[in-house]
């Protein structure tokens, strides 16, 4: 963990993030509830988590730096590049947090720094 770079964010999510996080999505849920989560990601205000709470509350393993996707995002934060806002949808049935978009970034943030704010979406 070196958390002498500052990690920089962009101010809102990427617009192809979105139709990543529907794929994603479309595996999970009704096409009707994939497109209410999506309306509402869209619109709902920005947040910021913990990386660690994020892991916590999805339940997911850590990739590590080995994964290609999470190199090329950890390349991103020692450069000085802005990532993009994480996109998360609360599943209360099971009580977790369903990352719909951005797994390998936050795999990334925490292999930086576990105890960095990442700006998100969530409904």
């Amino acid at each position: 963990m070196s958390g002498h770079t500052e990690i920089k964010w962009l101010p809102e999510p990427e617009e192809h993030d979105f139709p990543a996080a529907e794929s994603y999505l479309d595996l999970l849920f009704d096409k009707q509830t994939v497109e209410k989560h999506l309306i509402n990601l869209k619109k709902c205000e920005m947040s910021q988590f913990k990386a660690k709470d994020i892991f916590r509350a999805s339940g997911l393993s850590l990739l590590g730096v080995s994964n290609s996707h999470v190199e090329k995002d950890r390349k991103k934060i020692l450069a000085g590049k802005p990532l993009s806002p994480l996109l998360l949808v609360r599943d209360e049935r099971n009580a977790k947090v369903i990352i719909a978009d951005g797994y390998h970034r936050l795999c990334a943030v925490y292999s930086h720094n576990e105890d960095e704010e990442i700006p998100c979406k969530i409904v």
